[in-house]
């Protein structure tokens, strides 16, 4: 997944045309104090993107029906309609520190009631866990020390303990990069095995209603790799064909 190094000039280049796209119809922004882009952005979308698509807010302003719920890191780096091309209304979206899913328990949680949510009253049909490249979250899971400050997110990090005894367990031959990389990947498998927890997601996959998703994006290359059961490993997405995951997890390393 990983590619080679690029030389600072041309990565510079390549950042200036992804601003060009972004910010299509917005002078250059840079210079200027960062919330001061945030409203030269909302008045851009008042008058130019919402003007010439007021019938599609109009409707979507009376009510959603996403098909799949999209859960996924709170990274910065990660636009989940963007790497899907989706408009506002098609995905339901969870994020959270390491895309992580908290098993089933008798204490009420957000991500568990989002969840219920949109099984029970959205019906999606499709439910998507994805990981990321250079994960934060994954880097603490992998070395914890940076937590000693952070008791919360050390605590929120506990849901990924099996993670990190998969990785100690199976990896312990890895570092650096190539650990990171696999305990990303493994990761989404553990917060899919706790996602099938879920009362509302255990009883839709009971009666067919729902299919699970585990992908991993990396952000240097922009390809998504999807956990496919039959071959026990992440292979690119490719064709119209996403793999679905299924209850029985693989005995060999997820990646090709």
């Amino acid at each position: 997944m990983r590619t080679p190094h690029r030389g600072a000039a041309q990565e510079g280049c390549e950042a200036d045309r992804l601003r060009v796209t972004i910010f299509a119809g917005i002078d250059d922004p840079r210079g200027e104090p960062f919330m001061q882009r945030l409203v030269r952005g909302l008045h851009h979308f008042q008058q130019h993107v919402f003007r010439s698509q007021r019938e599609f807010f109009e409707r979507l302003a009376t009510g959603q029906a996403p098909e799949t719920l999209f859960i996924t890191c709170s990274d910065s780096r990660i636009n989940p309609n963007l790497i899907t091309q989706t408009e506002p209304g098609e995905l339901f979206i969870i994020r959270n520190a390491g895309n992580i899913v908290p098993p089933h328990s008798h204490v009420p949680g957000g991500e568990a009631a989002t969840i219920e949510y949109a099984v029970e009253v959205l019906n999606v049909s499709d439910i998507v866990i994805c990981g990321h490249s250079q994960c934060g979250a994954m880097k603490a899971v992998v070395d914890p020390t940076p937590l000693a400050q952070l008791p919360l997110v050390k605590q929120w990090l506990d849901n990924a303990e099996a993670t990190r005894r998969i990785a100690k367990t199976r990896y312990a031959h890895l570092e650096g990069e190539d650990l990171l990389e696999v305990v990303v990947a493994e990761n989404v498998l553990v917060q899919i095995e706790h996602l099938r927890t879920q009362p509302a997601v255990a009883a839709a996959l009971a009666r067919g209603a729902v299919r699970l998703h585990a992908w991993v994006y990396a952000i240097e290359t922009g390809h998504v790799h999807a956990y496919d059961p039959e071959q026990g490993q992440y292979a690119p997405i490719e064709g119209k064909l996403v793999p679905v995951v299924e209850g029985t997890r693989r005995s060999a390393s997820p990646w090709s």
